[in-house]
């Protein structure tokens, strides 16, 4: 065996091990403490140093800058989450660059991260985001996690300037009516999808993504102080997602995997998890989607009524 394979053997061990252990004790601390939002940061913070020692070890050049985008990007790792990445180019990359970068992407699989990945200049950025919301809104919520700051925060402001924040409003106002569509008058409404369905994260995402195209900030005490949300709703807001979180995060570790329905199966064990006990006259999984459509489904102020003021005070 070379002293090279020896060496990479090694450091897959390593960051495999580093890996595992750290998410144990992430899950064990959740157990403990019920503190979705902890556990959202600290796997965060998890995958952030992996991926950077991985970067290092394998010396990409300096020039280049690793992206974290979608969810991870924002801060948000459920525990089957994907971890969505995007390696920055200053230039198109030559044949041994390239080949570096592959390297990266053999080693992340190896070590236990499947990752979804591109590799793009600020140039095809600018131009896949101008074909595809989806790919647009995953790069607003750009984080840098390595490598060239100066070429990321010329990406920034660059794709900031590019997006027209009314034309942005408009198809994502059409996206969640496609959404709301799938799930909405369907038996599945029984079995709720907490992130993509009616009142689910993906509609609290949609409003802070809007916020942050117009310039009107990104959280709910922004939102508040603009005057386009009342006080009560800006708190109203902030207690869904907080339920939502907790619940997804519950979902995810009862299922083992990326699952966001609340299916019949998995609906008795989570209202244990999330303490509901049960009565005379209600099972524990009939107080559990009531607090879900409570907190949810039906306890959301109307995105559309949000989405409106946004357009009048633009």
């Amino acid at each position: 065996m070379s002293g090279a394979t020896a060496a990479r053997q090694q450091l897959v061990a390593d960051l495999r091990a580093r890996l595992q252990d750290g998410q144990s004790a992430i899950n064990e601390s959740f157990v403990a403490t019920g503190d979705a939002v902890l556990l959202l940061r600290e796997r965060c913070r998890l995958i952030d140093d992996v991926l950077r020692d991985a970067w290092d070890a394998l010396a990409v050049p300096a020039s280049l800058a690793l992206v974290a985008v979608g969810g991870y990007g924002r801060g948000e790792l459920y525990p089957a989450s994907d971890i969505d990445l995007l390696v920055l180019l200053p230039a198109e990359a030559d044949g041994a660059l390239a080949e570096r970068l592959e390297q990266l992407v053999c080693l992340l699989w190896d070590i236990g991260l499947e990752t979804g990945h591109s590799v793009r200049t600020v140039e095809q950025c600018l131009e896949e985001a101008a074909g595809d919301a989806t790919v647009q809104t995953a790069m607003i919520e750009s984080r840098r996690l390595t490598g060239c700051e100066r070429l990321f925060t010329g990406f920034r402001s660059i794709l900031a300037g590019s997006i027209d924040p009314c034309a942005f409003l408009q198809t994502k106002r059409i996206e969640q009516e496609d959404r709301h569509r799938r799930f909405s008058d369907t038996p599945n409404s029984l079995e709720a999808n907490c992130k993509d369905g009616p009142g689910g994260l993906r509609d609290l995402q949609l409003v802070l993504w809007i916020a942050k195209t117009a310039g009107f900030g990104g959280s709910w005490n922004d939102l508040e102080k603009r005057g386009f949300i009342t006080d009560d709703e800006a708190r109203l807001l902030a207690e869904c997602e907080h339920f939502l979180r907790h619940l997804r995060t519950h979902l995810h570790l009862h299922a083992g995997r990326r699952e966001d329905r609340l299916l019949f199966e998995y609906q008795t064990p989570l209202a244990g998890r999330l303490g509901h006990p049960g009565s005379a006259t209600q099972r524990p999984s009939e107080q559990l989607m009531q607090q879900y459509y409570r907190r949810g489904g039906t306890g959301l102020p109307a995105p559309r009524h949000l989405f409106a003021d946004a357009c009048v005070k633009e």
